[in-house]
């Protein structure tokens, strides 16, 4: 019995009539001596994953790269709606933020940036983020006391989102509230 059907053996089983032709080939085409390939070496880009951790409530978030370490707390816990005054929250959550500091930091430089989201026009949101920025760097310089840092204010308004403020053409809420935000950067020691 042959290993191949042919197209009338297949004819026959259907109740047709065809010629005997085979559907394949039986034989394979001996493989050229000057048929090679380069090897080529893959080369693909590493990223970095990038851990976020966040509190229960939404309102903390915390990253690491390296020794860099970014506490991000939303402007909605820290400040009233359009307002650079701290709130009464925003003092406790910036304590455990300067126990963080004093604790883990490795000195130098602690970097306060305020951020907001899309909305307003770029100036405005520009000078709200840095108010927002000096103030929580002033209170931070109060609740760090003699530690070995120096802080840092940066306003960046609308120009750094975290989550993209529209989607689809539609405005997404919670990622705008996640966008409001004042960012915490220090290097821990080793």
């Amino acid at each position: 019995m042959s290993r191949f059907l042919s197209v009338a053996s297949l004819g026959i089983a259907a109740g047709l009539l065809l010629p005997a032709t085979p559907l394949f080939s039986p034989t394979v085409p001996p493989v050229p001596s000057d048929a090679y390939a380069p090897v080529e070496d893959l080369v693909l880009p590493v990223e970095d994953v990038v851990g976020e951790v966040e509190s229960l409530d939404g309102a903390q978030s915390e990253t690491r790269r390296g020794t860099q370490v970014t506490v991000a707390l939303t402007s909605d816990v820290l400040f009233a709606l359009d307002r650079w005054t701290l709130t009464g929250a925003a003092r406790k959550r910036l304590q455990v933020v300067a126990e963080r500091v004093k604790a883990e930091g490795a000195g130098g430089a602690v970097k306060v940036q305020g951020h907001t989201d899309d909305q307003g026009s770029d100036a405005y949101n520009l000078r709200l983020s840095q108010r927002r920025a000096q103030a929580v760097e002033q209170a931070l310089r109060g609740l760090l006391g003699g530690a070995d840092v120096a802080l840092q204010a940066q306003g960046y308004g609308e120009s750094r989102p975290k989550l993209p403020n529209i989607v689809e053409g539609k405005p997404v809420e919670a990622n705008r509230a996640r966008n409001r935000r004042v960012e915490i950067v220090f290097d821990a020691r080793q």
